[in-house]
């Protein structure tokens, strides 16, 4: 129990006192709590990416110094040179002789050396990665045979300023977040502060149980509109939850995959550069890097669309021209990265619309991985795309597999659904949601079918003009 105010304080003031400090004290713990949180957040990010950004450097040293040591020689008018020297304008490259003679480019800068490179080419150690802190390079020795050790230097200045770029912009962000915490925790204090028994144990049955019902609402005076306004906060509170878990869901259903195979890819690369492991031939090479700098294009894509896919209910301001046919190509050419077992079978008429074309191109890769999980191996999905004559235009995807059950038929494009046959496979039930949301957005529809020579029928129909 509070003591009753003194003769020498007038009531009001002394509560708007209280009332005040409190509020003070409520925004100054949000920010406090934000600014701890972002804290930890930008810590572990800058550990991470600072991590990642060097063991990457180290990676592609090591994989291009492997390389340059097995290039072929090539045979200059006075000597025979390493083929490496030719392809080296962003490192420092040298063959460093047991005696201490360093041969680089004529137009190069000379990598640095020392003892543990010169113990490289003296054959004493098998191989030296070090960083010359004179020069501030990453220095890797290899032996290049006959008494020489194959010395590649890269500068660190480039990863050096894009980590103070990240912690810079950490820090602006953090900073800002802070402050809206601080004025967000301000609106809340000012609003929330009235004790009132009634909204005093609604809300702690909601910190109890977690219950977002709506608080029954009595009378119209202040406390009443105070109610109100309490629902309303609940209501917001609700839907921002299921678009965290929508979001959720999303990100793991369309994330997997590219993951995985780019998980697959890694551990190739790592495999082949172990000491003893059969070698990749330069053109797999070439392919795997290739293939895995798609796949981080492809998930770079994939996070900028589930952005999107959370705001179910907003439209893109400005809609861009998209041409129909190539959208359904670049969903093909990603489909058939995913599998080598299933052909495509494709007539594609030219067909143009304004819109969004991450989107539409989601919504077809969708489908065809929907037709791939279905279809036997050595099967063949077939994609349509094909004019009605009424202003739209069909996209279909057929499978080659079991087909769809009556009673799922009606269900398919619901999200989360998930048909009896599909619970064993991978995904989430999502893929087919996410279509339809994007057939809307586009003011068109999506409709599903069994064929009549077995296997299931997926289309898109979107408005549109002839390309």
């Amino acid at each position: 129990m509070s003591e009753p105010p003194t003769e020498n304080t007038d009531p009001d003031e002394r509560g708007t006192r209280r009332r005040f400090s409190l509020r003070a004290r409520v925004s100054l713990l949000a920010a406090f709590c934000v600014a701890c949180a972002v804290a930890l957040v930008s810590l572990g990010a800058y550990i991470t990416v600072h991590r990642n950004l060097y063991v990457a450097l180290d990676e592609n040293l090591i994989n291009r110094a492997e390389a340059a040591v097995e290039s072929p020689a090539v045979q200059t008018r006075l000597q025979s040179i390493p083929g490496a020297f030719l392809v080296s304008s962003d490192i420092h490259i040298g063959l460093l002789t047991a005696n201490g003679e360093l041969i680089y480019p004529r137009a190069g800068t000379p990598p640095p050396w020392g003892e543990r490179e010169l113990s490289v080419a003296t054959g004493i150690k098998e191989s030296s990665l070090r960083t010359d802190s004179a020069t501030d390079m990453r220095v890797i020795a290899l032996p290049a045979g006959h008494g020489v050790a194959m010395v590649l230097a890269q500068s660190l200045q480039p990863t050096k300023q894009a980590l103070n770029e990240l912690a810079l912009v950490l820090l602006f962000f953090g900073g800002a977040g802070i402050l809206v915490a601080a004025a967000a925790g301000t609106a809340v204090a000012r609003a929330g502060l009235r004790p009132v028994e009634k909204l005093t144990s609604a809300t702690e049955r909601v910190a109890r149980t977690m219950d977002l019902r709506p608080i029954p609402v009595s009378g119209d005076d202040e406390l009443a509109r105070l109610t109100q306004s309490f629902n309303t906060m609940l209501r917001a509170v609700e839907e921002s939850q299921d678009r965290q878990r929508r979001l959720v869901a999303d990100a793991g259903h369309e994330l997997r995959t590219p993951l995985t195979s780019l998980r697959t890819n890694l551990e190739l690369l790592l495999a082949a550069s172990r000491q003893g492991a059969p070698t990749l031939s330069e053109r797999d090479r070439a392919d795997i890097e290739a293939d895995i700098r798609a796949q981080l294009d492809e998930v770079t894509q994939l996070i900028g669309d589930l952005s999107e896919l959370s705001r179910e209910d907003t439209t893109r301001d400005a809609a861009e021209r998209v041409d129909l046919v190539e959208v359904v190509e670049r969903a093909l050419d990603r489909a058939r990265r995913r599998t080598s077992t299933i052909e495509f079978d494709t007539e594609l008429h030219p067909w143009v619309l304004a819109g969004d074309p991450h989107s539409l191109e989601r919504a077809v890769l969708n489908l065809l991985d929907n037709a791939i999980k279905f279809s036997p191996e050595d099967s063949v999905v077939r994609v349509v795309l094909r004019p009605l004559g009424d202003g739209t235009a069909v996209i279909e995807v057929s499978d080659s597999g079991p087909g769809i059950a009556a009673e799922d038929l009606p269900m398919v494009f619901d999200r989360f659904y998930r048909s009896s046959e599909a619970r064993t496979l991978p995904g989430s039930g999502l893929g087919l949601a996410i279509v339809k949301q994007a057939a809307e957005r586009h003011r068109g529809t999506v409709y599903a079918n069994n064929k009549s020579d077995g296997g299931a029928l997926m289309a898109i129909r979107l408005p549109g003009i002839p390309g």
